[in-house]
């Protein structure tokens, strides 16, 4: 069983596309940039304890204050990886949304009970900067990882090939059962499993070459 032929397109590090971001204009790489970030900054947010609604806000506040800074940004790996950098920025805009969320419960309290000494003051927010904020980025980039390492995957293999992977690979399913449901023999489930598993590999490895 062979792999689906494709061409061996070279794609941009984090470096080069960070470098064409600072051209507003540049919809396809801002596009580009969006999708692979958006859900692991919409997770992250969500779990700092933030509502639907309000991690979608944060979503969009982390790339509407990006794209202003973008401009004038300039990328060095040398002062450290581009997923310590993002994490820094996520996690700067949701303090920020926290804040201004407890400001304005605060205003409304002092609005309607001025004489109300329990209302809460900013300096006490909890900051989901921490250590516990760092664990949940560290996990979800790792999920968000494995997502783009398989859409970069599927564009080389079949969509029967990719199940065989997720199946026996990610889902764990014992391979004989991946046979019988896919209804393949065993050989063929070793031998994708092995083929799919290696462009999948190399693709963690580019992304993090990319990333960290």
């Amino acid at each position: 069983m062979m792999l689906k032929p494709t061409a061996d397109t070279l794609r941009p590090t984090r470096q080069s596309l960070l470098a064409r971001l600072r051209d507003f204009q540049d919809q396809t790489s801002w596009r580009d940039f969006f999708d692979c970030y958006w859900r692991l900054i919409y997770k992250v947010a969500r779990s700092s304890g933030l509502a639907d609604a309000e991690a979608q806000d944060v979503v969009q506040n982390t790339f509407i204050y990006l794209s202003r800074r973008m401009p004038n940004f300039r990328y060095d790996p040398a002062r450290g990886a581009f997923k310590s950098w993002l994490r820094v920025v996520a996690r700067s805009r949701i303090s920020v949304f926290r804040r201004q969320q407890k400001a304005e419960d605060k205003f409304r309290n002092e609005t309607q009970h001025e004489d109300d000494e329990a209302a809460c003051e900013i300096d006490e927010i909890p900051d989901p900067a921490g250590d516990a904020l760092d664990e949940v980025w560290q996990r979800e980039w790792e999920e968000n990882l494995v997502e783009r390492a398989l859409a970069r995957v599927r564009a080389k293999v079949t969509m029967q090939q990719l199940l065989v992977f997720r199946l026996s690979t990610l889902n764990n399913l014992p391979l004989n059962q991946v046979a019988k449901k896919l209804r393949l023999t065993l050989p063929q489930v070793y031998l994708v499993r092995h083929r799919v598993g290696r462009l999948f590999k190399a693709e963690i490895q580019r992304l993090r070459r990319e990333t960290e």
